[in-house]
């Protein structure tokens, strides 16, 4: 079992790059093995995992999560393969659909699943069998040039998959799932099983679950619990969490937030491991610095 951590540059910082990097190096000093971070727009997160994994050697650096749309997968391909050669084969590539992506760029991306499905079939052939010629209904992609990079495979892949036929999609053609905001029950009931059958079918060994939980190490739960709701609530008008929120059977997306002393919020990343999780990331609820004592939580799991 393998305990992240997601970093967020400090609003106050000069150089937001230099500082996730000085972030990411003294996670490692703390004894956390990975790092994650999300694609927003003013970053792109792959390159900042590749300056992250050349920097910090030995430390595994991923994104969660890129979205597939609207960059092409020969695009993402070359990009995710720069990353892994700079951080010599310690980069995982996150992807997912991302709700706001239709918002920013004003266009949908129909056919979501069968879109995945090419996508990661694209990338499986350049990672695993170091070239590609695919014609489907949503992708072509046959170059004439080299796709692969030396130093840059194999990357491993996994989605941001929390629906059953995006779940099927990637425990067929993928390592493994990142879900966030998906609680015990809904790991161990749905998730878990879903993704494992999918695999099993495809003739694969099980994909990891890489649960992602929103996390905060304080004394003023209420407060806390407070502040997440605020911060979760866009999560609750997104289709795919309501979802989650209807199986898990909370009231609030704050009720899966693992928050309180050392001792509560360890117990609660637990109950996700216990439920069929692989691995756990804690990410931060209080963004306004690095809180080094959630750093050192992660790193005694």
């Amino acid at each position: 079992m393998t305990t992240g951590i997601v970093l967020f540059a400090r609003p106050e910082a000069g150089n937001a790059v230099d500082d996730i990097v000085d972030q990411a190096r003294r996670v490692h000093q703390l004894g956390t093995r990975h790092v994650w971070v999300a694609q927003q727009f003013d970053h792109d997160a792959i390159s900042l995992s590749g300056l992250i994994g050349a920097a910090v050697p030995g430390l595994g650096v991923g994104t969660s999560v890129v979205p597939f749309n609207p960059r092409h997968p020969l695009t993402l391909a070359s990009q995710a393969q720069t990353a892994q050669a700079a951080a010599h084969g310690n980069f995982s590539l996150g992807l997912g659909a991302h709700e706001p992506e239709r918002i920013a760029f004003g266009t949908a991306w129909p056919n979501t699943i069968a879109r995945l499905r090419e996508y990661l079939t694209i990338l499986r052939s350049i990672f695993h069998n170091g070239g590609v010629d695919f014609h489907g209904e949503e992708f072509t992609a046959a170059p004439a040039w080299p796709t692969t990079l030396a130093g840059g495979t194999p990357v491993p892949v996994y989605v941001a998959a929390m629906g059953p036929k995006a779940l099927a999609a990637t425990g067929e053609l993928a390592d493994g799932t990142l879900p966030y905001l998906a609680g015990p029950r809904t790991i161990a009931e749905f998730i878990e099983p879903t993704i494992a059958r999918a695999a099993a079918d495809a003739g694969r060994g099980r994909p990891r679950i890489i649960a992602f939980v929103p996390a905060q190490v304080t004394s003023d739960v209420d407060a806390a619990r407070a502040a997440a709701n605020e911060q979760l609530g866009f999560y609750a008008t997104i289709p795919s969490y309501q979802k989650v929120i209807a199986r898990e059977g909370v009231a609030t997306l704050a009720e899966l937030a693992a928050i309180g002393d050392e001792e509560t919020v360890l117990r609660s990343l637990r109950r996700y491991l216990d439920a069929g999780a692989t691995d756990v990331v804690l990410s931060p609820l209080d963004r306004n610095g690095p809180d080094e004592t959630l750093w050192e939580l992660a790193a005694s799991l």
